[in-house]
């Protein structure tokens, strides 16, 4: 279990390095001529935490004073495989179901998704982090996917921007929490040496950004 110790103790002294853009896609444009700023009176509230990435009090979730986004921040979010790791550590999951209370004449879409953490992958080794996401009672489901390919060993950081065409907005006057399901994943291959990814401390974190327009 070493190696989930030194990680843990690694993470907090990040706090003074730079993250490094293990990959990174640029923003869309385009979505502004539809997105107008978010309502007064927004609120945002969890509904459920469940998974093997976030035991109970280990995820917090922070909404944006605007309301035009939220984070999430995890203290126990890490996988890792190879070597002397259990067989079930190799991937970790987090399910998050979040509900926004907003004016009934607006509705909102998730339009962008960042990610921080750290990582260490040995040569023939592989990480992955995947987000998804989905309205309740919606068959509507958007995915990202990240994999980091070893050797590697350091911060890693992964934005992306929904472009317009695959925005999904939650069904206007409809009372609808949105559901995000993350994972992330060793695929220690050939590797005799363990690997792992986190997603985790103060200064590893997920964040939820949101584009708003009337109904």
């Amino acid at each position: 279990m070493g190696i989930v110790v030194g990680a843990a103790v690694l993470l907090p002294a990040l706090a003074g390095v730079s993250y490094a853009a293990a990959s990174e896609t640029s923003p869309e444009t385009g979505n502004e001529s539809q997105s107008v700023q978010p309502p007064r009176g927004v609120t945002m509230e969890v509904a459920t935490i469940l998974g093997s990435g976030c035991p109970a009090g280990t995820a917090q979730v922070t909404p944006s004073d605007d309301g035009g986004a939220f984070t999430v921040t995890f203290d126990k979010y890490l996988a890792w495989g190879g070597g002397d790791a259990p067989p079930t550590e190799f991937r970790k999951n987090c399910q998050l179901n979040v509900r926004v209370t907003h004016p009934e004449d607006y509705t909102y879409a998730v339009v962008g998704i960042s990610s921080r953490g750290f990582a260490h992958v040995e040569p023939e080794a592989s990480a992955v982090r995947r987000t998804s996401y989905y309205f309740q009672g919606s068959s509507e489901t958007r995915s990202v996917t990240h994999t980091i390919e070893g050797p590697y060993n350091r911060s890693w950081r992964f934005t992306d921007r929904i472009s317009r065409p695959e925005l999904v907005y939650k069904p206007c006057g409809e009372s609808r929490n949105l559901n995000i399901n993350t994972e992330v994943r060793v695929n220690a291959g050939d590797s005799e040496e363990p690997s792992f990814i986190a997603v985790e401390s103060a200064y590893a974190n997920s964040a939820y950004h949101l584009a708003w327009k009337r109904c």
